[in-house]
């Protein structure tokens, strides 16, 4: 039931920042926008801060679920992590890259939020360094320094997020460009699998 009540509250607390973002985030609005009362939810979360980085960490949690690929190969792999990063998974809940951002901005002042963030660049990194690490040992690649693809592929997905907020680019934009310098850099291109 404990799980269930703090789901429910992250859930709340999720809708209320991409409807009012940080500034309007109040614990009246989560409480609001779910079924419990302010107490329970103090109950649960001392402060704001803590309750934004709880919902931080299943942020963090759900992006890992999701750029976690099935496949084996790693052309395949990096073609669904560019899916995942590149596609909204809600294209109606425009405030939610708001909200992000918004919560991004608070991490200069907010440790808690800076370490979450730094946790989920330090996953992106890893994941993106594997899969051009595997695609250089199987031939697939071009002999390059993964941690350096890694470190430009991510600055540029978080670019590309923060054009998206701030200027209304539209994503594939960007996705165009980051399958142009990873063809540049890997000798990929995607699509150009070869199916046995």
């Amino acid at each position: 039931m404990e799980s269930e009540t703090k789901s429910e509250i992250i859930d709340a607390t999720n809708r209320v920042l991409c409807e009012h973002g940080y500034a309007g985030l109040t614990i009246k609005k989560i409480a609001d926008e779910s079924s419990m009362t302010t107490a329970a939810i103090h109950y649960h979360f001392d402060t704001k801060a803590e309750l934004l980085n709880a919902y931080l960490d299943d942020l963090v949690e759900q992006f890992k679920s999701n750029i976690t690929s099935e496949a084996t190969d790693p052309r395949d792999r990096l073609t669904a992590l560019l899916d995942t990063v590149f596609t909204s998974s809600n294209p109606d809940a425009d405030g939610f890259p708001v909200a992000i951002m918004e919560l991004k901005s608070q991490a200069p002042f907010q440790e808690v939020f800076r370490e979450r963030f730094l946790d989920l660049d330090n996953m992106m990194r890893g994941v993106i360094t594997d899969i051009v690490a595997d695609g250089i040992d199987e031939g697939h690649f071009n002999e390059i320094d993964p941690n350096e693809v890694a470190r430009l592929v991510t600055t540029m997905i978080n670019g590309a997020h923060a054009r998206k907020v701030a200027l209304g680019e539209p994503l594939d934009e960007t996705r165009r460009v980051v399958e142009h310098t990873l063809a540049l850099q890997l000798g990929w291109h995607p699509g150009s699998e070869v199916v046995a």
